[in-house]
C-alpha cells in the first residue's frame, strides 16, 4: 500500500514539474526576417497590358472577366505578380509572386491560397513557398512557410499577410511579413 501510494505521489511530482517547465517555455526566435509587397493586377477585359493575374474559372453565374459579386465564392485567380521591397508598384521588383488563390466560401469573404516568391535579386536568390487559409476581413492574417529553395532551401515559418492598398475590382497589394524558424 505505502509502494503504491508513493508511486502515485511520484507519478504526480513527475508530471506537474514536466507540465510546469512546458509552460514557461519561450518561443522559438526568428532565423530570418523579410518583409516584401506582392502587387495583384486583375485582369477584366480591358487591362491586358498591365495585368498579372486572370479569374481561370468561375461558378456557373459568373465570368472569367468580373469577380464574383459578395463573397466572390467559386473564383479561382491565377497570378504572377511583381514583388517589391516597398509599397510603391513602380519600385523595382525583387522577384515574382506566382501562384493562384480561390474564394473557399460563400458566407463571407475568405480565399485560400498557394504560391511562391521567386526571388531573384542581388541580396536573395530562390524561393519561398507558401500555402494557408487567407480570411480577408481579419487585418492580419497567418498562413504557413512550407519550404524553399536556394538561399531558403527547406525553409519553415509563417508568413503575416495584411491588406496594404485595394483600388476597386482590379488592384490590391499585400504586405508579406515573414519570420523563417527553420533555415539552412
Amino acid at each position: 500500500m505505502k509502494e503504491k501510494r508513493l508511486s502515485s505521489i511520484l507519478f504526480i511530482i513527475v508530471f506537474l514539474c514536466g507540465s510546469t517547465s512546458m509552460a514557461f517555455r519561450q518561443r522559438p526566435q526568428p532565423c530570418n526576417h523579410l518583409v516584401f509587397y506582392f502587387h495583384d493586377v486583375i485582369y477584366n477585359g480591358e487591362n491586358a497590358g498591365n495585368a498579372t493575374s486572370a479569374i481561370v474559372a468561375a461558378p456557373s453565374w459568373g465570368n472569367l472577366t468580373i469577380l464574383s459579386r459578395l463573397s466572390r465564392f467559386g473564383d479561382m485567380v491565377i497570378f504572377d505578380d511583381p514583388i517589391t521591397s516597398d509599397n510603391n508598384l513602380h519600385s523595382p521588383p525583387v522577384g515574382r509572386a506566382q501562384g493562384m488563390y480561390f474564394y473557399d466560401k460563400k458566407e463571407i469573404f475568405t480565399a485560400w491560397l498557394a504560391f511562391s516568391f521567386v526571388l531573384n535579386s542581388t541580396n536573395h536568390k530562390g524561393t519561398i513557398n507558401f500555402a494557408g487559409a487567407d480570411p480577408l476581413l481579419n487585418k492580419t492574417r497567418d498562413i504557413s512557410v512550407i519550404g524553399g529553395t536556394g538561399d531558403f532551401f527547406m525553409a519553415r515559418g509563417m508568413a503575416t499577410l495584411s491588406t496594404d492598398a485595394i483600388e476597386g475590382e482590379v488592384y490590391f497589394r499585400l504586405r508579406v511579413d515573414i519570420n523563417l524558424y527553420e533555415c539552412y
